[in-house]
């Protein structure tokens, strides 16, 4: 597994982990609860609101790996301070 010691791919593994996460959320939600009159405009179609589902994982993914990128550039920097 030298493909994941590379910060980048990290990175990339929880987006694209956010995405498949957040793809079958939105497809799960238009299956179970959905919108049977057709006047939902996210979840009256499944691929809306799978797409809708996979942009919400990606920015949760992108967010999560923003959160430990700073939780790594912060411990760096107050070692270096000290």
């Amino acid at each position: 597994m030298n493909f994941i010691s590379n910060g980048m791919n990290k990175g990339l593994l929880f987006i694209i982990g956010g995405l498949i996460i957040g793809g079958i959320a939105g497809f799960s939600y238009w299956f179970f609860i959905g919108c049977d009159t057709g006047t939902c405009a996210i979840t009256s179609n499944w691929s809306t609101s799978t797409l809708y589902g996979l942009g919400m994982g990606g920015l949760g993914g992108a967010i999560v790996n923003d959160g430990f990128a700073g939780k790594k550039k912060d411990d760096g920097d107050s070692k270096a301070e000290s």
